[in-house]
């Protein structure tokens, strides 16, 4: 095995910048969200992604792999949003086997009164503490990541 690149403290430094800001934005979204909507981080996942789908429905398997997550974790979670009302399921009429999911009309009043709560919270804790030149450079490294990320297969799938 070839000896490690190890970090030097600049590079150091960056990765654990990173990923305490990572730690304490998500926790700080989450918060946010939880307090002023009352949904959850992957509630407003399933909403926000199914709202930006055509008739607000996607397959289970296609919004799991969008997500990241499995398909059984995801089946729980549509299953809980049922209970609320925020989601339903449909069978799929050209394949016996397949679901979709789709938003209610309680779903929909979800996403619309939510969006605005969370991108105030996104701005507040992030956006607006940059320039516009950092968004930009935040946006290129970000896009960066996750085309390299995606080319490789590294996050094509959930973890196990």
């Amino acid at each position: 095995m070839d000896e490690p690149r190890w970090l030097t403290p600049a590079e150091d430094r960056a990765w654990r910048g990173y990923r305490r800001m990572r730690t304490l934005l998500d926790l700080a979204l989450a918060r946010d969200l939880a307090e002023r909507t009352g949904l959850s981080e992957p509630d407003y996942d399933v909403l926000s992604t199914l709202s930006e789908s055509p008739g607000g429905r996607l397959r289970l398997r296609d919004l799991a792999a969008h997500l990241l997550w499995s398909p059984s974790r995801l089946s729980h979670h549509v299953t809980r949003m049922q209970a609320r009302d925020l989601v339903r399921r449909e069978d799929v009429a050209d394949d016996g086997r397949g679901s979709e999911v789709v938003l209610t009309d309680g779903g929909w009043a979800a996403i619309r009164s939510a969006a605005p709560h969370h991108v105030a919270s996104v701005r507040t804790h992030l956006v607006d503490l940059l320039t516009d030149e950092e968004v930009e450079v935040l946006a290129a490294l970000s896009r960066r990541v996750v085309d390299h990320l995606t080319e490789t297969g590294a996050a094509t799938s959930p973890p196990r």
